[in-house]
């Protein structure tokens, strides 16, 4: 996928203001449905699971219910997984591949671990298929004391009110061809600043934290995931997105440091998944199925130490 390397909106080498932001949002509209696609799911799950509403986002026009999935047969000895998903709205099989985990395969696991499932942070971007929610920010740059974004404010809140001790998060993400065409052109024109990295790997990838890197956690998961989809090679300087590889399909970012979502709770086992649809390999369902790879492979491992 080639690089677009200009935008629309704004000036070139000037920060967008509150103008430019408006007319980026001017031009958003809804393309899905979190009703239909999201809720209508999570409402089903409430038959095996507690399904509690955390969070309201107001915006033009419209609201939106924010829902957490949790453990019915909760019990304080069992140590608690969380599970993100929807903190880009656009990358579908995060969403999907959360609830799919409920839908298939959690009851397996129950028994030994309390589950938290955030399938959808954020609802507008799902809708709109945006990277960003309708104040130009990136709820995933954004999990940080006083946060900007509602979605991320929302999330940290209420897994604080938990008042639990987690042992993995992970958080489900994709990397699509339109990070090249559309987003990272408008990071670039929102932030005045050059994007000098384009590379999107063609496959399945991670991101470990690097304070708590946990490079055999990581490659379980890369296991898991194999078994079902491809994983990306590294580029000729053995780096993925211009990062380096620490190990097959593994990189590592700061996720504190950052604001990421990965960085929400002190557990010590922590991943982000990097899903490619856009891959003539793979296709939607192989993608969620992937996603949910991640998590009983996460799960097995945890379970085996």
């Amino acid at each position: 996928m080639k690089n677009k390397t200009t935008y629309s909106i704004g000036t070139q080498g000037k920060k967008w203001g509150d103008a430019e932001k408006s007319q980026w949002l001017s031009i958003q509209n809804v393309k899905r449905s979190y009703l239909e696609e999201v809720v209508s799911k999570v409402d089903a799950l409430a038959a095996d699971f507690i399904v509690e509403q955390y969070g309201l986002l107001e915006y033009p026009n419209k609201s939106y219910p924010l829902y957490a999935i949790k453990s019915a047969n909760w019990l304080v000895d069992k140590p608690v997984v969380l599970v993100t998903g929807g903190v880009h709205g656009y990358e579908t099989s995060g969403v999907q591949g959360a609830i799919r985990f409920l839908q298939s395969t959690a009851e397996q696991f129950q028994k030994e671990f309390n589950f938290v499932v955030l399938p959808c942070i954020s609802p507008w971007g799902y809708e709109t298929i945006n990277r960003w929610n309708p104040l130009a920010i990136d709820p995933n740059r954004s999990f940080y004391a006083d946060s900007p974004a509602g979605e991320s404010a929302a999330a940290m809140q209420y897994v604080a009110s938990l008042a639990v001790e987690f042992i993995a998060h992970i958080d489900l993400h994709e990397t699509t061809d339109t990070d090249n065409s559309d987003f990272r052109p408008a990071l670039a024109a929102r932030d005045a600043i050059e994007q000098k990295n384009w590379n999107i790997p063609d496959g399945f990838y991670l991101v470990g934290d690097t304070t708590k890197p946990q490079d055999k956690f990581q490659k379980a998961i890369i296991d898991s995931v194999e078994k079902v989809t491809h994983i990306a090679p590294s580029d000729d300087e053995n780096r993925l997105i211009g990062v380096p590889l620490q190990q097959f399909g593994v990189i590592n970012y700061a996720a504190r440091e950052l604001g990421l979502c990965m960085g929400l709770t002190e557990a010590p086992y922590v991943t982000t998944t990097e899903v490619y649809p856009d891959s003539p390999l793979v296709d939607d369902e192989n993608c969620i199925i992937a996603q949910v790879a991640v998590i009983t492979g996460a799960l097995n491992y945890l379970l085996e130490k």
